[in-house]
């Protein structure tokens, strides 16, 4: 880290009391597929020491503390009391009947040793029927599903599944994250404008309440917090961001920031820190897993394209530099190609152009592993979202924006896209939350400008 400076401490409220990480804390996963799978077995080895926790910041990650020049350095899970990954228990719900085991199996993203190693537990973990559609995943067929008719009923059979489990494990705390396959894209509604409709909508099972709506209407009327891993509009309304203010529950979202749109969101600020032009941003996937199987449907496909899509003219602000960035070409493919399986392939193709016009061009090609990057952040998210929830952070958790394509923010602010902007809001807020000062890397209390 370079410099910093003290924010005044009259400039933001007092560090909350943060309720301490006892008992257990049950996780709530909506889909049991690769992204599913992966974490728990990887959860599981890292309890028995198989395993290492790479790509997780609050397992691995650290944060400076005052000066530069005090040298103090703590590791996230020093600073602030996250719950430990002994505490958590697993419960999911998927449409297809398989238990973990057989899931991880199938996914094909760890290797079956690996999966071995872990069996007897993936073993114990069997979903849930689920609260299905397949009117929203088309590609998705699966018998492993809830009959009840209304949407009353079908978020009811939720918390049922929801309290029975907690009382089961005796949890004293859940959370609920979003790892099921992308929904259609859904055309704006009245529903989602305000809490009264929404709720009009529910009685009268109204076709634009999707499923994820469902399990988080379900979680967040529990005060449990939800996470949306997924491009889904999900809680991305004004109507269940005020159902989550009024339970006092933590919302975060939404879609993953994994491989293409992680490389995305670090050289877009490379490229406009330094002044120089875009004129297009070209980028393609391959991919072979149930994600990318669910993507070929084109409603599916728009919901991720959004997602995709709104990360450059959020990072380069065309209207502040119309002759750099006001005319972009920026398009984004995905591919389904099943001997790919997993390991996903972006390709980018990046035209810039610098000093006088002159063009230059930048290529990159990520062969990634979709679910072994996107399980870390999944556990950062639910560890963070239960922290948020015991410091008493109700709705929109903006400093998780670091994890996100599509971040959620306040009416009438726009996402802030740069990941190091959104690594710098994620620790201060966590210098925030252990009472410590936030820091704006000004660093002028080293140097003798002015004497």
């Amino acid at each position: 880290m370079s410099s910093g400076e003290h924010v005044p401490q009259g400039s933001r409220p007092s560090p909350p009391q943060i309720a301490p990480a006892d008992g257990q804390l049950a996780v709530f996963c909506v889909g049991l597929g690769a992204v599913g799978t992966t974490l728990i077995a990887g959860v599981e080895s890292i309890r028995g020491g198989s395993g290492r926790p790479i790509g997780s910041l609050s397992q691995l990650g650290t944060v400076r503390l005052g000066r530069r020049d005090e040298q103090r350095v703590t590791r996230i899970g020093d600073l602030v009391p996250l719950a430990s990954l002994h505490q958590l228990d697993f419960c999911a719900w998927d449409p297809f009947p398989d238990d973990a085991f057989v899931a991880a199996s199938r996914a094909g993203v760890l290797d079956q040793p690996s999966i071995e190693r872990v069996g007897a537990y993936l073993r114990t973990i069997r979903p849930l029927p689920a609260v299905f559609d397949p009117s929203y995943v088309t590609q998705v067929h699966g018998d492993n599903t809830r009959p009840e008719d209304t949407h009353r009923q079908r978020v009811e059979v939720i918390r049922a599944d929801i309290m029975t489990f907690m009382e089961a494990k005796g949890s004293a705390r859940g959370v609920m994250v979003w790892c099921g396959s992308t929904e259609a894209l859904l055309p704006d509604h009245e529903a989602y404008h305000s809490l009264e409709a929404f709720e009009a909508a529910l009685d009268r099972s109204d076709r634009a309440i999707a499923p994820s709506m469902l399990y988080a209407y379900a979680a967040l009327g529990l005060g449990i917090p939800y996470v949306n891993c997924s491009p889904n509009l999900s809680i991305d309304t004004p109507a269940l961001t005020r159902y989550a203010a009024e339970h006092s529950a933590a919302i975060a979202g939404k879609d993953l920031k994994t491989g293409q749109t992680m490389v995305k969101t670090v050289l877009a600020p490379m490229i406009k820190a330094r002044l120089l032009g875009l004129s297009g941003w070209y980028s393609t996937n391959i991919l072979g897993n149930r994600d990318g199987e669910v993507l070929q449907d084109p409603d599916s496909f728009r919901a991720k394209e959004q997602s995709k899509l709104g990360v450059l003219e959020g990072i380069m602000q065309p209207e502040l530099y119309p002759e750099l960035y006001g005319d972009i070409e920026h398009q984004v493919s995905i591919n389904y190609y099943p001997p790919r399986g997993d390991n996903k392939e972006g390709w980018d193709n990046i035209d810039i152009f610098g000093w006088l016009g002159y063009p230059m061009q930048l290529k990159v090609n990520f062969l990634c592993r979709d679910s072994i990057l996107a399980a870390p952040l999944v556990l950062d998210l639910l560890l963070f979202a239960d922290l948020a929830q015991r410091a008493g952070m109700r709705g929109i958790q903006e400093w998780l924006s670091f994890y996100f394509k599509s971040p959620q923010c306040a009416p009438g602010v726009y996402p802030e896209h740069d990941l190091f902007i959104q690594l710098t809001k994620l620790k201060n807020t966590l210098r925030f939350l252990a009472g410590e000062e936030p820091i704006t890397h000004l660093g002028l209390e080293y140097y003798d400008y002015f004497s």
